[in-house]
C-alpha cells in the first residue's frame, strides 16, 4: 500500500514523501490516526497544493515540543515506594507511576512517550528517564524513587 505521510515518523519518512508499507500498518494506523493519507493521483495533488500549510504547522509543533523539552529538563520528580532492606522495591515504578507523578507537577506526558528501555524500574535510586516528545524531539526527566 502507498501512503502519503502527513508528518515526519521515524523510520519511515518525512512530511511528504510517498513510501511503500504494510496493507495493515497503513490501514489501521496510519490513515486513522492522521499521520498519512492513501497515495491516489487525487491526494498527490490536494497534498502539493497544501504542503506549506503543513509544513508551517509541523515546524510549529517541532518549536513546541522544544520549549516543552526545556521545561522537563529543569524539572526532577520523586517517587516514593514501599522498599526492602536492600533497596529492592516491592512492585516496580512504571511509566503510569511517571507519568502520574509528572502530572502533579505540571507536567503533562503521555505514557507512550516514556520511554523505560531496561523495563520498569524495580530499585531505589536515582534515574535519567528518556522522553519522546516528537521523533526529533527527546528531553531527559530526573527521577528520583525514595523508600516510603
Amino acid at each position: 500500500m502507498d501512503v502519503i505521510l502527513l508528518e515526519k515518523i521515524a523510520k519511515l519518512g518525512q512530511l511528504g514523501d510517498k513510501v511503500s508499507v504494510r496493507a495493515g500498518y497503513g490501514r489501521n494506523y496510519l490513515i486513522p490516526q492522521r499521520k498519512a493519507v492513501p497515495a491516489t493521483a487525487a491526494k498527490l495533488e490536494e497534498f502539493s497544493a497544501r504542503r506549506a500549510e503543513l509544513e508551517k504547522a509541523a515546524a510549529e509543533a517541532l518549536a513546541a515540543a522544544q520549549a516543552q523539552a526545556e521545561v522537563i529538563a529543569k524539572q526532577s520528580i520523586t517517587i516514593a515506594r514501599k522498599a526492602g532492606d536492600e533497596g529492592k522495591l516491592f512492585g516496580s515504578v512504571g511509566t503510569k507511576d511517571i507519568t502520574d507523578a509528572a502530572a502533579e507537577q505540571g507536567i503533562k506526558l503521555d505514557k507512550q512517550q516514556v520511554r523505560l528501555p531496561s523495563g520498569p524500574i524495580r530499585h531505589l535510586g536515582d534515574y535519567e528517564i528518556a522522553i519522546q516528545l516528537q521523533s526529533d524531539v527527546v528531553a531527559t526527566l530526573a527521577l528520583k524513587v525514595v523508600a516510603e
